[in-house]
């Protein structure tokens, strides 16, 4: 349609012979009335070939003149008019006529088809040019309009960025964009996932010494007759269940849990983890625990209760730079519906103070909005009052926060009483028994601590199995080639390869193997994606948890032990 050459001859046979002309090259389009000929320039058209005597028609001139002088800047329409013959000059009304069309190439009559073609190629190859040139126009106008509103939009955010530095001065959480607050919060899961994996390398070394005394311990008060010896051996070990008790609060702090509820003694609890809380708060601080005396049972998540606790306690630490106290203190079985925030009925409450600096009053109301802190850039997430709030309110209480300035700042959690008071759990260390072995068996033990290892084998062949060790997954496996075991006893995090991967190796080269895999601390999501769901034995254990998971693994099928 573009490419299409039009012809309005209205005299004879005019037009058709044009047609057959140029009809094997460009296809040739018969205008008959002018009003038809312009329409069809105006549609689309390469180049137009017209006769001298059908300029005299003034109405195809007056068309032509107002679609001619409509054109964009890209266009000018070629003509081919065939001209009479003429002896003197033309009539003054046929040269304006020409002069109008503007571009023209004026062929005189008689003519023959080569001259006619060759001019209708000419003018076609000049209107494609044109064409060219109105796609590069419009590419040219399409950038510029993109650039326009790169622009529009870079003055728009400079103006929403000005705005929002001028009002910077308030602090004030709802101006920081959706992106900043992303960022903010995948910085902070970075964060803890760096704490977890630094608490969870301490938590295997740590557990893998106080694994070494315990078990160390056991074979004491075995080997030993006096009954001196005994009192402090349960000394020893008390001592070594509270250092594991420890390194489980480190890795409740830095990890991220699903809620867990259970019927929970506050007292005890915060009495448990008072070493924790006074080695967060620092020696500056003077650690105070104000507990009531009657049963203070809830049901909630322990862990996450130690956390809030933690949280407060760093908080009020940071407060206090050059020191100053911190009380802990618990209120049981308040009968009040919190100002109607919620039901009535009995709330335990949990209180943390300290004798800081207080905060202003115009503060006070945004300090439980994720990402609000107001400590220095780098020097807080703005996250703990936000968990201490998100907790309380999931465990079906609510937190508040009590502050003056110059006068400290008060923080209380309350949660809904239990109905039930918690049985006392405290264990009682039992002495040690010997299970029965059975000298048949054979275990390999891959452990990469020659003391662990050194005292588990021990164990075991005082039990009555045939052990083989290996140090490392490396040998262990080619243990296993050498010879199956009967059962294999793994450390989680050694360092040529996990136990979980040793698990998954051994499997695929003996087939199903008893396995019981000990550690201080794993991803227990990578244990189950390679090895499956392994008897699980947690670091620190005693010669009667190793015996009683030999004996289930060996004879009752894979389940989880926990050994404290």
């Amino acid at each position: 349609m573009e490419m299409r050459v039009l012809i309005h001859a209205p005299r004879g046979r005019d037009a058709q012979v044009v047609q057959d002309v140029i009809q094997p090259h460009h296809a040739g389009w018969i205008c008959e009335a002018p009003e038809q000929f312009v329409s069809a320039i105006k549609e689309s058209a390469g180049a137009a070939v017209i006769t001298e005597e059908a300029l005299a028609n003034q109405t195809l001139v007056q068309l032509l003149d107002e679609w001619l002088a409509a054109q964009p800047p890209w266009s000018d329409f070629p003509f081919i008019v065939l001209a009479s013959r003429q002896i003197g000059p033309r009539p003054e009304s046929a040269v304006k006529a020409l002069h109008a069309l503007g571009n023209v190439i004026l062929l005189e009559r008689p003519l023959n088809a080569d001259t006619l073609l060759s001019a209708a190629d000419a003018a076609v190859r000049a209107r494609r040019r044109q064409y060219a040139t109105r796609r590069h126009l419009d590419e040219l106008n399409l950038a510029q309009a993109q650039v326009e509103k790169l622009n529009t939009d870079l003055e728009r955010r400079i103006e929403e960025r000005t705005v929002e530095l001028a009002k910077a001065n308030n602090r004030l959480m709802k101006e920081i964009s959706e992106r900043e607050r992303a960022q903010a919060a995948l910085t902070q899961s970075q964060k803890m996932e760096a704490i977890g994996r630094l608490t969870g390398g301490i938590a295997h070394d740590f557990n893998n010494l106080l694994h070494v005394v315990n078990m160390n311990l056991e074979l004491i008060s075995l080997y030993a007759k006096d009954e001196k010896v005994k009192p402090v051996v349960d000394r020893a070990k008390s001592a070594a269940r509270r250092g594991a008790k420890l390194t489980g609060q480190l890795l409740s702090f830095a990890r991220n849990q699903s809620l867990h509820p259970k019927l929970t003694n506050v007292n005890k609890l915060l009495l448990g983890m008072r070493d924790l809380i006074e080695i967060s708060a620092g020696s500056g601080v003077t650690v105070d625990f104000e507990l009531c005396e009657q049963d203070c049972s809830v049901i909630l998540d322990p862990s996450q209760l130690e956390m809030s606790v933690l949280n407060l306690a760093v908080n009020s630490r940071d407060a206090m730079p050059e020191g100053g106290q911190l009380k802990i203190s618990t209120c049981p079985r308040i009968k009040t519906d919190l100002d109607g925030q919620l039901a009535m009925g009995d709330y335990v409450m949990v209180s943390v103070r300290d004798t800081g600096p207080g905060i202003p009053p115009q503060l006070l109301s945004k300090v439980f909005e994720p990402f609000f802190t107001t400590k220095p850039v780098g020097s807080g997430t703005g996250l703990g009052l936000s968990q201490v709030y998100g907790f309380a309110r999931q465990s079906g209480g609510l937190a508040f926060i009590r502050s003056e300035t110059g006068k400290g700042t008060t923080v209380e959690m309350y949660f809904p009483a239990a109905t039930e008071e918690v049985e006392d759990l405290t264990e009682t260390p039992q002495p040690a028994h010997i299970p029965a072995g059975e000298r048949s068996r054979n275990i390999l033990v891959v452990e990469d601590d020659a003391d662990v290892r050194r005292v588990i084998v021990e164990c075991l062949g005082l039990i009555g199995y045939s052990v083989t060790e290996a140090p490392n997954g490396a040998q262990g496996l080619a243990a296993i080639q050498r010879s199956k075991p009967d059962l294999l006893v793994v450390d989680y995090a050694m360092p040529d390869m996990t136990g979980a991967e040793v698990i998954s190796k051994a499997r695929e080269m003996v087939g199903d193997l008893p396995v019981i895999l000990a550690t201080g601390y794993a991803d227990m999501a990578a244990v189950e994606r390679l090895a499956g769901k392994p008897t699980v034995l947690r670091k620190p254990f005693d010669i009667n948890s190793l015996g009683s998971a030999v004996a289930t693994a060996l004879h009752g099928g894979e389940r989880t032990l926990t050994a404290v």
